[in-house]
């Protein structure tokens, strides 16, 4: 019985399948750390900075939309917050962060 545990502890040379390395064992997660930067984190880094790109182009007469939905055109700006009017003569300030699109003449089907 003795002879039978002698046999099965020692493993030293025999260069098993579980000695292949380091770098073997992380491959995977490597790929799939790849996969994941490739399919999710590098296209929203790219819409985060057009976003801020598209709230430091903002000016004056822009027609915009808010992500609440609010439509409307930029009568004023400050660091932060955009006076935007919604009707004649009916004035709001929203920050500037919330403003979600530019509408483009071409956008727009009025």
């Amino acid at each position: 019985m003795f002879n039978l545990v002698y046999a099965m502890g020692t493993g030293g040379t025999g260069g098993g399948a579980g000695s292949g390395g380091g770098l073997g064992a992380f491959l995977p997660l490597i790929i799939i750390f790849a996969i994941f930067y490739f399919l999710l984190i590098r296209p929203q880094q790219k819409k985060s900075k057009q976003h801020k790109q598209l709230l430091a182009d903002l000016k004056k007469g822009d027609k915009i939309v808010s992500s609440g939905g609010l439509h409307g055109v930029i009568t004023g700006l400050a660091d932060d917050v955009v006076t935007v009017e919604i009707s004649p003569k009916v004035r709001v300030k929203i920050t500037r962060g919330s403003i979600a699109g530019v509408i483009r003449k071409s956008d727009s089907a009025t």
